[in-house]
């Protein structure tokens, strides 16, 4: 199976925390930066660091920017240099460009010069925090297009020692379980600690246990339904 290869441009928080991600899943990443110092604070745990001005298009040329499977442009504090970044990818016909956006006017502009896929974390965490707030039974949330959601919930008090079967989320509340999170006790290090593990697909039969995490996908109004009838 060949390696997934891709390049993470501007190694702030944002940036450095993808890169480390891809690299921990098993891509081979370079990851790009013009302060050396960010480069270094990734030595060892990524395929190849590179200090280098990336709106320099011979410098990007340079690193064969154009085989890799995606670009993800990360540059958060300069958005001129960004956007000069983005256009020079398009000109050495890299395959996929991700950018990211603060904001619905740095958005817009990227989707106006042909940006298909851009990333928007700072929204991302506000959209996060006020479904934590309105709903603080779920854990993390995925916003999708059209107004869906992938959604982890601890167990609502109403479906705890039921079956999958008897809660029937997909006819009852029009959702879709992908599957369960369950804590189980582990020996590590001479202690008994408690881990959650993924149980993979759950079968109709199986019942859901009150300190478990389910992840369901639908449309957001649906998510919220469910979550208040059954607290």
């Amino acid at each position: 199976m060949n390696t997934s290869r891709f390049a993470v441009i501007g190694l702030g928080q944002f940036g450095t925390s993808i890169a480390r991600e891809l690299s921990i899943r098993g891509a081979e990443v370079m990851a790009i930066d013009n302060n050396e110092d960010h480069i270094n604070d990734l030595s060892g745990e990524i395929a190849y660091g590179v200090t280098m001005d990336a709106t320099d298009f011979r410098a990007l040329k340079a690193q064969n920017i154009s085989d890799m499977d995606a670009v993800i442009v990360a540059i958060g504090e300069d958005f001129d240099a960004l956007l000069l970044c983005v256009v020079l990818l398009m000109e050495l016909n890299v395959k996929k460009i991700i950018a990211r956006a603060e904001g619905r006017h740095q958005r817009m502009i990227l989707e106006k010069i042909g940006v298909k896929e851009i990333l928007s974390p700072e929204d991302e965490i506000g959209k996060l925090m006020a479904e934590k707030l309105i709903n603080p039974s779920i854990i993390s949330c995925i916003s999708l297009p059209d107004d869906h959601e992938i959604v982890e919930i601890l167990t609502p008090p109403g479906i705890a020692n039921r079956t999958l079967e008897d809660i029937n989320l997909r006819n009852k509340y029009r959702l879709n379980l992908i599957t369960l999170k369950r804590e189980f006790e582990e020996e590590k290090n001479g202690s008994i600690v408690k881990e959650q593990h993924i149980i993979g697909v759950p079968a109709s039969d199986t019942i859901i246990r009150p300190n478990d995490t389910i992840i369901v996908f639908g449309k957001i109004k649906d998510i919220q339904r469910f979550v208040e009838i059954n607290q």
